[in-house]
């Protein structure tokens, strides 16, 4: 008899090459928060590093930057284009898993998220949500 345990444990095991990879935390890292990733292509992660108060572990590759923040970080907030918000640090269809180009000091792996939104909007040109008008 299959138990859900065992197909879910099955269907994992089809994965092919091209299945979305979690991004891993640095040795001696912990994630009481969860973890989730915002992703931003490459040219705009030098510049929204300098207007950051506190930079957690960020990885990169050719195209993107992905920043990790708590779980939940989405929450009331709608990330500006051309950033996306990756559930569970989730890197869909990579050839490979971006490389850690920066770790915090400490055992934490976040960046601040509502910093990391306003430094955002900043360098893409986009009125943070709670900024913008109410219409009736």
């Amino acid at each position: 008899m299959l138990t859900l345990d065992t197909l879910v444990r099955l269907k994992r095991s089809q994965r092919t090459s091209g299945a979305p990879r979690r991004l891993a935390l640095p040795d001696g890292m912990t994630a009481p928060l969860g973890c989730d990733a915002v992703v931003a292509p490459a040219h705009l992660g030098p510049l929204v590093l300098p207007r950051l108060p506190r930079v957690g572990c960020v990885y990169a590759d050719r195209s993107h930057w992905w920043w990790i923040v708590p779980s939940d970080s989405d929450v009331a907030l709608d990330w500006p284009a051309p950033t996306h918000y990756a559930t569970g640090a989730l890197v869909p269809d990579a050839p490979g898993v971006p490389g850690l180009i920066h770790t915090p000091d400490g055992t934490l792996p976040y960046t601040p998220p509502i910093p990391l939104y306003l430094a955002l909007c900043r360098v893409t040109g986009t009125t943070p949500v709670w900024s913008r008008p109410i219409s009736a």
